[in-house]
């Protein structure tokens, strides 16, 4: 059984930062890719970020390059998003997810997908 628990979320004025975390447990999470990901209300969930499990390689949304880094540290099973210069659209539930590869499928949010975690709640607002 593989579990992704996520964590960090909060409000936070517009322009500001914070820091959200991703702790696996079980089944060998370090062999995953890890995929952020995020939901805003009435609106799909998309994909946000990705760390390649094979060469560490990263890879960034558009609407989220240069300002939001990801990060990984095996020795504590987690995988970081920091996320600066937050912007009010940036509002949205943030999740995690262990996937067999960094693809993303905008149709099938699922694709690759082995487990996700249940969210961690970023507001931004002044």
């Amino acid at each position: 059984q593989l579990q992704l628990v996520e964590s960090g979320g909060g409000l936070v004025q517009p322009g500001g930062s914070l820091r959200l975390s991703c702790k696996g447990s079980g089944d060998r999470f370090n062999d995953y890719s890890i995929g952020w990901f995020r939901q805003a209300p009435g609106k799909e969930r998309e994909g946000v970020s990705c760390f390649s499990r094979r060469d560490g390689s990263t890879d960034y949304a558009d609407s989220v390059k240069g300002r939001f880094t990801i990060s990984r540290d095996r020795s504590k099973n987690t995988v970081f998003l920091q996320l600066n210069s937050l912007k009010p659209e940036d509002t949205a539930v943030y999740y995690c997810a262990a996937k067999y590869t960094c693809v993303t499928k905008p149709t099938n949010i699922d694709f690759d997908v082995r487990s996700w975690g249940k969210g961690t709640r970023v507001t931004v607002s002044s």
